[in-house]
């Protein structure tokens, strides 16, 4: 079933998930067009550059036909949604304490922009416990998450773990 229209996915896939990779699949099969918004977010510390969490994104999801992985360097999401033609905003949830981060970014987003849209989404129970920051946690002890992030991820973790660790 296609939904008519754009949808943008943000998030600071620090690291991209599998869970990320399936909500965007999903989502594709939802919506013409999807767009896949790279951002940071200003209350953590990341791993990667946002360069090469875009790059990294653009690999995992090249597969895709109708996914293109952009780059929010700064602003709100909803203001990126209005420059990309987006009339949907795709949130993912977990569990019940990302329903409530959510619904309050989804009701800030409508009070920025009452004509844009936010679907939540269930992630898929195979990736309910996936976060990027266990994923973090497991990996800088050596833990192996090679089932939970895309290859390309896994290998581009493993490397910049040995660099900080050098």
């Amino acid at each position: 079933m296609t939904t008519k229209g754009r949808a943008l996915y943000a998030g600071s896939f620090d690291p991209l998930t599998m869970g990320h990779v399936d909500m965007i699949e999903r989502a594709a099969k939802m919506f013409d067009y999807v767009y896949v918004a790279v951002a940071t977010n200003t209350t953590k510390t990341s791993l990667f550059t946002g360069e090469e969490k875009l790059a990294l994104a653009q690999e995992a999801t090249k597969h895709i036909d109708n996914v293109e992985v952009t780059y929010l360097k700064s602003g709100l999401t909803v203001n990126f949604a209005r420059e990309l033609g987006c009339g949907i905003l795709i949130r993912g949830l977990r569990n019940a304490s990302d329903f409530e981060q959510e619904t309050n970014i989804a009701l800030m987003n409508k009070y920025q922009a009452p004509d844009i849209e936010t679907v939540l989404m269930l992630s898929s129970e195979k990736y309910r416990f996936v976060s990027s920051s266990i994923i973090k946690e497991v990996a800088k002890f050596n833990g192996d998450i090679s089932g939970v992030v895309p290859a390309n991820v896994n290998e581009a973790i493993k490397a910049k773990y040995a660099e900080l660790n050098r």
